[in-house]
Parts: structure tokens; sequence; C-alpha cells
């Protein structure tokens, strides 16, 4: 895994959201990009049952990603990380004494996959309790692990399909002090779409925007 970035992308004035998508897809085919198959990420969210000293409980998210379908993603609020097996989602209905599953909680993004050249970009509809909250888009540069030496042609490619929907810099890299991206677990990238699916668990669902 490459140096890789997570945005959300808005709606299309008078679109729904798979409409958008479609667009995406056909910009993505105009530039000769090339279909690979599809990906998910999901996120589970647990809050604990106990919380000493009357300190409000910090909530525990777990993810899985397509591209690492033996490994499960733990997120601790505020950290720490860690990776594990997928017996990791077994532990947690053994310990359900003291975290508890969030039901209606769990959101997830799916979409397609396309290869172009040497980056691979996954157009994904977020959804949560089966209603559509938005897009989002990620793009992964697989030639490097250095954010400073990609970006600006990150930035570049992903105008040519964006447009003015173009993200800033990933807060996550700027937080690496020896600027390396972390691609072995990809934590960096989870670390993104979990900002994301906090964002989007906040909005309203969208019109036309129901999952069948």
């Amino acid at each position: 895994m490459g140096v890789t970035c997570v945005c959300q992308v808005p709606v299309a004035e008078g679109k729904s959201v798979q409409q958008t998508v479609d667009m995406l897809h056909k910009k993505l085919e105009q530039l000769g990009s090339v279909k690979q198959g599809s990906f998910w990420v999901d996120c589970e969210t647990y809050h604990a049952t106990g919380n000493a000293g009357g300190q409000p409980s910090k909530l525990l998210y777990v993810m899985h990603n397509s591209e690492t379908p033996l490994s499960c993603m733990a997120l601790y609020e505020g950290g720490p990380y860690l990776t594990a097996d997928v017996n990791f989602d077994v532990l947690m209905l053994k310990l359900k004494s003291h975290f508890q599953n969030a039901k209606g909680h769990k959101v997830e993004s799916r979409g397609a996959r396309y290869r172009y050249c040497d980056f691979l970009v996954k157009v994904g509809t977020v959804t949560m309790s089966s209603s559509g909250r938005g897009i989002s888009v990620e793009v992964e540069y697989c030639a490097c692990v250095v954010p400073g030496d990609c970006w600006n042609l990150m930035k570049e490619f992903m105008q040519s399909f964006l447009g003015a929907n173009v993200p800033e810099l990933p807060s996550v890299f700027a937080s690496k002090p020896e600027g390396l991206y972390a691609p072995s677990d990809c934590m960096d990238t989870m670390s993104q779409y979990l900002e994301l699916f906090s964002k989007v668990r906040k909005q309203q669902v969208l019109p036309g925007a129901s999952v069948r």
C-alpha cells in the first residue's frame, strides 16, 4: 500500500447519490481507468458499560477493510489503535459485559475499485441503517510512501475527476514527524475513514439514497 487519501465528495446539485457516483465512474473511465472489482469498509461502534470516576466513557471503533480481509482494526477514541485478526470480533462478543455495541450506528462504504497507472481509486456509497449518507473517494498512489514527495501529483490527479472537490492534505500526514506513511497495516487509511464516518453520522439522510 502507498500513500492514501480518503475524502467525502458532495452530492451533485439536482442529482441523487447514485447518479453522482455514476458521474464519477464515467469520469474515471474517460481518463482510461480500468474497473477492478469492488471494495467495502465498515465500522462498528462500542461504548464501555462502566465509567470510572464519573468520567464519560470513550468509544471503541472496530473496523474492517476488504483489502485486508483477515485483519480487524480497533481504534480507541483518542488512541491507541491496534490491528488483530478477525477473531477480534469474537472477542468483542465475549466482552459484551464491558463493551456494548451501539445498535444502529454501523457505517459502511461500498463501491467500485478502479486502477489508473500507479493510482488505485475507490468510489463508495456511505450508508448507515440502509440509508445513504454520502459518497467516499479513496485515492492511493501505490508507487510512494512519503506524502511530501507525491501529494502534488495526487492532488493533480484528483482534480481530473473531482474538480473543485479536491481535499486538503489529510491531517494524518502532518502528524508524522518522520514524514512516512504507514502502509503496512492500513491504519492511517482507516483513521481517515473513521473521521469521514464520524461526519456522516451527523448528517441527514440524503434524497434518493436508499440502498436496495
